[in-house]
């Protein structure tokens, strides 16, 4: 059963979303406050953060950093839940390692398959897609686990399908724009520095393959066999 953190100081919301997750099988737990928050998050283990964006003791960007840099939370899926519809809005909840983002107002239904997609999604999928490999690199897409050297290294959600965009296209560049539409699903002529973090993340999660994610300077990214191009 997938336990959601509810993270709202709205109380009727909060109580709404409650009943309807718990209605649909989730389990459940609300908290009003961004410390609140993260102290949930070490006493029980948490398949996804609902996370406000406005807070009354520190702001749900605040809230993602943390859980982010956390060992124990840094895989945590983080769908940011705010009033606010501005592009730039998603763009900085991206920034800082949420996954998915809701605004408000939204249909409770429409809110609970957007959690089931985005646990789905991380979850193994059920085809027998052959893994993608080059070099130390094994990426298996039907278990959605990731290999340097035989040991897996766990990413995130966003991670995955950034990594899984690049590792498809082998030699290929990618440029930012093409990045933010095709991964982020966000406009293009966007000036965000959304990328750029990521790739830093994810390369820092290459270790000694790090190599393999280039960087094409003015251009975007690209993932390639050293030596190879």
């Amino acid at each position: 059963m997938p336990h959601v953190l509810i993270v709202d100081d709205e109380r009727d919301l909060a109580e709404l979303i409650d009943f309807n997750l718990r209605a649909a099988g989730f389990s459940t737990r609300v908290a009003p406050t961004g410390e609140s928050a993260l102290t949930a998050t070490r006493e029980q283990r948490t398949d996804v953060v609902l996370l406000d964006l406005m807070l009354p003791d520190m702001s749900g960007v605040e809230v993602c950093r943390q859980l982010r840099a956390a060992a124990t939370t840094r895989d945590v899926l983080i769908v940011m839940l705010t009033a606010k519809g501005e592009e730039a809005d998603r763009v900085r909840g991206f920034e800082v390692g949420a996954d998915d983002y809701v605004t408000k107002p939204f249909s409770v239904r429409e809110l609970v398959l957007r959690l089931k997609a985005i646990l789905r999604r991380s979850s193994p999928a059920k085809d027998e897609s052959a893994p993608v490999k080059l070099g130390p690199l094994t990426l298996d897409t039907s278990a959605h686990r990731f290999y340097v050297d035989g040991k897996e290294v766990t990413l995130t959600a966003l991670e995955f399908r950034l990594l899984e965009y690049l590792m498809t296209r082998v030699g290929r560049v990618q440029s930012r724009e093409q990045l933010l539409e095709e991964v982020w699903g966000l406009s293009s002529n966007l000036e965000t520095r959304t990328i750029d973090t990521h790739v830093m993340r994810l390369r820092d999660k290459l270790g000694t393959a790090r190599a393999y994610l280039e960087t094409v300077r003015g251009v975007g990214y690209r993932i390639v066999e050293p030596g190879m191009v």
